[in-house]
């Protein structure tokens, strides 16, 4: 009986180092931005667009660009 004590303990503190030995995902520190929002954002900004006349530019320019 105590030997199958000492397993069933050596097997449960097995488990908890298994799993201390496997790091958590980090997440992502920054958002990846979408290459056709950062493009269209820098047309915005070429063009020195502002308030609602950017907004409707953004969304015009990722709509023509996006795939599909």
């Amino acid at each position: 009986m105590k030997t199958i004590s000492a397993l069933a303990v050596a097997a449960i503190l097995g488990c908890g180092a298994a799993a201390a030995t496997d790091p958590p995902a980090a997440p992502s520190a920054t958002p990846i931005k979408h290459p056709t929002l950062k493009s269209c954002n820098r047309e915005a900004n070429t063009k020195k667009l502002t308030g609602k006349e950017r907004a409707d530019f953004v969304k015009k320019c990722t709509a023509e660009k996006s795939p599909g």
